[in-house]
């Protein structure tokens, strides 16, 4: 059975480097996805990830296991450090379309699958939300708009959208963790 989060990032806290593997072990792949559905680029979602990761490792304290879970926590420091990218992306456009010509920046056959495959398990359970958290989804995480703008633009209460943001999580967690248990389920049998 595979160490809690919390007692990962108390190791690493404690710069136990094993700590650092297993948490990126544990969260590299969802990660990439994710960064990589909101900039569009992969060497965009590579860096990203590094970066958070490297933030994990230089910047103690940052997690505060009373504010809420850690999966939920490093997405969101994740779609942070997306938006950034995208801001500096616009600032440096020039740069790093020269840079992009480079290197090839096509994924892999298996990173293909695999992203196909995190993003249909997304797709199924952000289905499964009520329509106005679905909307407050796909603003905030995957358009990048802040709450106070969602909350403007839907003319609700700030308090509003924090609580479908939450509760969509919440949700997405729970169904994304029933459809890989059931698909794991579905793999032991064979």
């Amino acid at each position: 059975m595979s160490e809690h989060d919390i007692e990962l990032y108390a190791r690493l806290q404690a710069k136990d480097k094993r700590a650092l593997e297993l948490l990126y072990d544990r969260y590299e792949k969802l990660l990439f996805s994710f960064a990589y559905r909101m900039t569009g680029r992969r060497d965009l979602a590579e860096e990203i990830v590094q970066d958070v990761f490297l933030k994990l490792w230089t910047k103690p304290g940052m997690y505060d296991e009373t504010k809420g879970k850690f999966s939920s926590w490093i997405l969101t420091v994740t779609r942070y450090a997306s938006i950034d990218c995208l801001r500096k992306k616009d600032e440096n456009h020039v740069e790093l379309e020269d840079r992009d010509a480079l290197k090839s920046t096509e994924p892999s056959v298996e990173e293909v699958a695999e992203w196909k495959e995190k993003r249909s398990e997304i797709r199924v359970a952000i289905n499964q939300l009520a329509e106005e958290q679905q909307q407050i989804v796909e603003l905030f995480y995957f358009k990048g708009l802040s709450q106070q703008k969602i909350a403007d633009t839907f003319q609700i209460p700030l308090g509003t959208v924090k609580g479908r943001i939450r509760l969509a999580l919440k949700h997405l967690h729970k169904t994304i963790g029933g459809i890989r248990e059931g698909r794991d389920h579905i793999y032991d049998r064979s």
